[in-house]
């Protein structure tokens, strides 16, 4: 059946490789060949989810619009209009007519119903495999506040795309990052959160002082950033909920930036210039211990622990060019990865563990690549201008950077790309926007 080639394709983690093609015995499984990640999109169908009154119709038809939106917006699904439609979804109880959706090449069909009472809106859905006229799985029910509608729709999107490729989904997640506007003589930064897809966007500090870096803790309910707001670089920690922060203790005399959470949430990494040398330390944030990890006469910033929190990867200038690197958690012995032609920075280890991305610059040229974690297999994602800072997605296999054009007088925005490279797409945003950083799926 079709679901499961694309099952194949995303499941079996499909890196730089191509998928043999052949067809096996009659009753075998089919497979298909994939090169480079390039796939035809899988066709699929969201009637308007059925309303259980009329305050519930509007409802039903916004969810239905933004699940259709997460799903095409991966490039593995393509929607038929709903002008197609030889059947209408007027029941969510009624039996299904495969017929009616096999005529029109719909391989997946997703129906829903809405409820909504007391300002709280309830949800269900299912998922159909047309060809096989088959359910896939149950059907599930979400329930939130009216004001939450989004989120549910994520949810469901999230819930299908994982039951078709097999997957994790990302869609209920959020994006940090830093808000630019104004003139390029006077650029105003101020962070800045928002729905993975651009919407709902919320504005966490104002723009009286310069902010950078900012950096998601892994249960997505703080933030980390660089604050230069008592005029030398400071790491803030801000409380998202309430929007309250603090300063992390600074030695005097010290600047310090580039931080980033370790898997437990408890420990901060980041960097410390003292006496013209930079060095990368750790802190518990309760306590404010810290402890050195390098020990240099060179640059070492932009550290990333890996998920098990075992390892770090960071930048460093000490072979006498920016490259890439790997040691312990606990800081010793390090090993270089990055061997290519160019510079490298801004590693950041993925969510899954098997992959790091990196910004690259040669030849007056930046890209955006992953290697694996031993520095191998490594392939550039985008070329531009100016691309910069990627943060993964919850699945491990979408990245957000931003981007620079030129003649666009320093002022960048946010793009998506899967990691074969496909599908390199826009972020939209209300102004300019740059240091994205992808929190976990909510919860």
């Amino acid at each position: 059946m079709k679901r499961y080639m694309l099952s194949l394709l995303i499941g079996a983690s499909l890196f730089f490789t191509n998928v043999s093609s052949q067809v096996a015995a009659q009753n075998g499984p089919l497979r298909i060949e994939i090169t480079d990640g390039v796939i035809e999109p899988l066709p699929f169908a969201v009637p308007d989810f059925v309303p259980a009154s009329g305050e519930a119709a509007q409802v039903g038809r916004d969810i239905a619009r933004v699940i259709a939106s997460d799903l095409t917006g991966t490039g593995l699904f393509r929607e038929l209009p709903s002008s197609a439609y030889i059947s209408q979804v007027r029941d969510f109880a009624a039996p299904v007519q495969y017929a009616d959706w096999k005529a029109i090449n719909a391989q997946a069909l997703i129906t829903g119903s809405v409820s909504v009472s007391g300002g709280q809106v309830t949800v269900q859905f299912r998922v159909y495999d047309v060809f096989s006229d088959a359910e896939l799985g149950n059907g599930l029910q979400f329930s939130g506040s009216a004001s939450g509608w989004r989120r549910m729709a994520h949810k469901v999107a999230d819930a299908v795309y994982a039951r078709i490729t097999g997957e994790g989904g990302y869609f209920d997640s959020r994006v940090v990052f830093v808000s630019e506007s104004g003139p390029k003589d006077n650029r105003l930064k101020r962070l800045a959160i928002m729905d993975y897809d651009g919407a709902n966007v919320q504005y966490l500090t104002d723009s009286a002082s310069i902010v950078l870096a900012p950096r998601f803790s892994p249960s997505g309910d703080r933030v980390l950033y660089t604050s230069y707001e008592s005029g030398s670089p400071r790491i803030y920690v801000l409380d998202i909920g309430q929007v309250q922060r603090r300063v992390l203790q600074q030695q005097e005399g010290t600047m310090s930036f580039a931080p980033r959470f370790a898997p437990n949430g408890k420990t901060v990494v980041f960097s410390i210039e003292k006496g013209g040398n930079t060095d990368i330390y750790a802190m518990d944030i309760a306590s404010g211990q810290t402890s050195q990890l390098t020990n240099a006469p060179s640059i070492e910033t932009a550290p990333s622990f890996s998920p098990d929190g075992s390892q770090i990867v960071f930048e460093s200038d000490r072979s006498g060019g920016q490259q890439i690197y790997i040691m312990p958690a606990g800081g010793g012995e390090a090993r270089r990865i990055s061997f290519g032609q160019g510079r490298y920075g801004t590693p950041v280890w993925s969510p899954r563990g098997d992959m790091i991305a990196f910004t690259k610059q040669n030849q007056g040229r930046f890209y955006i690549g992953v290697m694996r974690t031993d520095g191998s297999e490594e392939r550039l994602l985008t070329a531009s201008f100016l691309d910069e800072g990627p943060t993964w997605a919850p699945n491990g296999r979408v990245i957000m950077f931003a981007r620079e054009t030129q003649g666009a007088q320093g002022r960048s925005s946010l793009y998506s790309v899967d990691i074969t490279g496909r599908n390199l797409k826009p972020v939209p945003t209300p102004d300019g926007a740059s240091d994205p950083d992808w929190s976990p799926l909510q919860n």
